[in-house]
């Protein structure tokens, strides 16, 4: 019953997104209620689904739309356990934003924009085919432009909204270009489609993956996983993801935890055995994953903006997605249940630091952590339960993050030993940073005293509520729904009857037959169990988070703090304003890469354009223009001019006729 309704998942946040755009301006809290109900209701919609299939079934509704494309809804395991998290998650956000938001002016446009981004997040979900899913990944990226930018009026905002587009873009590009490179490529296989079926539906790319060429399977992951670059904040994409901060937290919240970065994530999972086929396919997405990874934990570090901290933070745990996809070049399916667990965990334990964050800067009106210090005396609700968020996001033992994160640095190791260590040692260093930087940040807000003078007041409970409910999620949901989880994920790919030993060979892996479909759960238990592990490595995330919370307490907690942050580094340190400066990134691509080879570029094309592409034409023109003028001069529109050169005419032709004749003659 709850499956033939499958669509209002999406339809309902567009509903809302009309009415708030239209009338919210006359409803109360800016018809905020519309935008929650609506997207509670794609939660009750997503569970009664669940309840349906659960364990062993899909739901599968296609229309035709044009020549071999359709509209259909596809709700796979994959799909169903995003449904779920995007339409939880985005309940309590919005929730949260009913105080967050309450009296801003844009306050109907804010939660009509919202409802839209909900929505255009879940159709990219629940898509059947790669061209539908592409449509509404450009929708996700129009509302992320417009919520970075909500605030316009601020030069900042703006311009953060604008790199946010443009860079995605470059993603984007690459990602079409893949579409295009796949459909026809599965064109040309001339495939018999049956009644229903349609090119470039997932079940129909699965069956025919072993037929497209090797070489193509490469240029379309690599395409692919450039789109998931761009959308997931990957390097070198990655760079409009901190100045996303500039919307209002709760924005940052969705962009975050729920939607538009997990996009990207979740494209590789849903293409994994596109690129399991692929040669080198999971092996880029590995060296990508882990080096941004380590790459956007170290500047974390030195971040003082308590928004920016944790963007860096979501940067480096998509970078665990990533790794932990790539690492199924070892270990086969396994990779996708592990990957999308952290992204679920993840999920609630950001938007839950996020919230927190929005709070604090609620109460106190800065960003800054330097501005804060002490704020737990008086937000005793919120201090708590950023504890718990960051605990999880250090991966605490038994927390929700713990069992995680931990899965991948295992997968990882095994992966080392098949392939290449490197992205197990960049994980693991990465890891050791989270814990340092997470804390650093909690200590340096809740802890010691007021460095400067604030309202002190906690939130109302329309804000704490949703943070009390995230904070439950992001203990316990590892621990509860670890085994059912794997369990449920692993069966995804088995409703497409694919032959990943097949893939296996034709992508060069050196894995055995036992991680195919046929063999996840023996291979999802050997990754979790870890008997070939030394122990050393099974509880090195332990120390790992242990060590790092020490490490950020006797630098940053007032009550066991033995060192100074400038005795280790100072205010003139190289590497802590490169560090400060994101590697100087901004002016690498704005100053030298945008004004100077781009803008150069341009400035020599345009040169090309104006003096010889439209120097020669004019050229030519005027030559032309010229000659019809000296031309033009012989029309006098004198009757005797025109007989007089009539008769001469006639004369000639007698003479030119009469020499012919005598030479012929001779």
């Amino acid at each position: 019953m709850y499956a033939d309704y499958a669509y209002l998942i999406v339809a309902l946040p567009v509903l809302a997104f009309v009415l708030c755009i239209f009338a919210g301006w006359h409803l109360p809290k800016g018809g905020g209620f519309l935008t929650v109900l609506a997207t509670f209701a794609g939660f009750i919609l997503s569970y009664g689904i669940l309840t349906e299939i659960y364990p062993d079934k899909i739901v599968h509704q296609s229309m035709p739309w044009f020549a071999n494309f359709n509209v259909g809804i596809l709700i796979d395991p994959l799909a169903l356990v995003m449904l779920l998290m995007v339409t939880f998650v985005c309940t309590l956000i919005h929730t949260y934003a009913l105080g967050y938001m309450d009296g801003d002016p844009g306050g109907a446009r804010y939660f009509a924009e919202a409802g839209l981004f909900t929505a255009a997040m879940l159709g990219l979900v629940y898509a059947d085919n790669l061209l539908q899913l592409f449509i509404f990944w450009e929708l996700v990226g129009v509302c992320s432009y417009l919520l970075i930018g909500f605030w316009y009026r601020k030069p900042s905002a703006a311009a953060a909204a604008k790199k946010a587009f443009l860079t995605t873009r470059v993603g984007d590009v690459l990602f079409l270009a893949a579409i295009i490179l796949l459909y026809n490529n599965l064109a040309s296989l001339n495939i018999a489609l049956k009644p229903g079926e349609y090119l470039l539906q997932f079940p129909v790319i699965y069956a025919h993956i072993a037929q497209i060429p090797p070489a193509q399977l490469t240029l379309i992951a690599l395409g692919l996983l450039g789109g998931a670059v761009g959308k997931s904040g990957q390097f070198p994409l990655h760079v409009w993801l901190p100045d996303a901060m500039e919307g209002p937290t709760t924005v940052s919240a969705m962009i975050h935890a729920a939607t538009m970065v997990t996009a990207g994530v979740y494209l590789v999972a849903r293409m994994f055995p596109l690129f399991y086929a692929a040669p080198h396919g999971l092996t880029a997405v590995a060296a990508v994953g882990a080096f941004t990874a380590l790459f956007a934990a170290t500047m974390g570090l030195t971040a003082f903006d308590i928004k920016r901290v944790l963007a860096f933070s979501t940067v480096s745990q998509l970078g665990f997605m990533m790794a932990g996809l790539g690492a199924g070049a070892a270990v086969g399916t396994v990779a996708v249940g592990v990957s999308i667990f952290h992204l679920i965990g993840h999920s609630f334990f950001k938007a839950l630091l996020f919230l927190c964050a929005g709070s604090v800067i609620h109460a106190v009106n800065t960003n800054d952590m330097r501005e804060m210090g002490g704020v737990g005396k008086y937000m005793k609700w919120t201090m708590y339960t950023m504890l718990i968020g960051s605990l999880s996001l250090a991966g605490f033992p038994f927390f929700t993050g713990f069992f995680s994160k931990d899965e991948i640095i295992v997968i990882a190791y095994e992966y080392g030993t098949l392939i290449n260590f490197l992205p197990y040692i960049f994980l693991v260093l990465a890891a050791v940073l989270t814990a340092i930087y997470s804390f650093r940040m909690w200590f340096s807000v809740f802890t010691g005293t007021a460095r400067s003078d604030y309202s002190k007041h906690e939130s109302p409970w329309v804000m704490l509520g949703p943070l009390v409910v995230l904070a439950v999620f992001a203990f316990g949901f590892g621990l509860a729904a670890q085994g059912s989880f794997y369990e449920y994920l692993d069966t995804n790919f088995e409703h497409y009857s694919i032959d990943f030993e097949e893939l296996a060979v034709i992508g060069g892996h050196a894995v055995e037959g036992e991680h195919g479909a046929e063999g996840a759960a023996e291979a999802e238990s050997g990754a979790k169990e870890g008997p070939g592990e030394p122990w050393y490595i099974q509880i090195l995330p332990i120390i790992i988070a242990l060590g790092g919370i020490l490490t950020a307490g006797l630098f940053y907690w007032d009550k066991i703090k033995k060192f100074d942050p400038d005795q280790v580094t100072g205010d003139k340190d190289p590497i802590r304003w490169m560090l400060l400066k994101g590697y100087y990134q901004h002016e690498i691509l704005t100053a030298w890469f945008a004004e100077t080879v781009v803008y150069g570029s341009s400035l020599i094309c345009n040169m090309i354009d104006i003096k010889i592409v439209d120097g020669w034409l004019n050229w030519l023109s005027a030559w032309v223009l010229g000659f019809a003028g000296h031309v033009r001069k012989v029309q006098t529109g004198v009757i005797q001019n025109y007989v007089a050169a009539l008769v001469l005419g006639i004369v000639i032709l007698v003479i030119v006729i009469t020499l012919a004749k005598e030479v012929g003659l001779a």
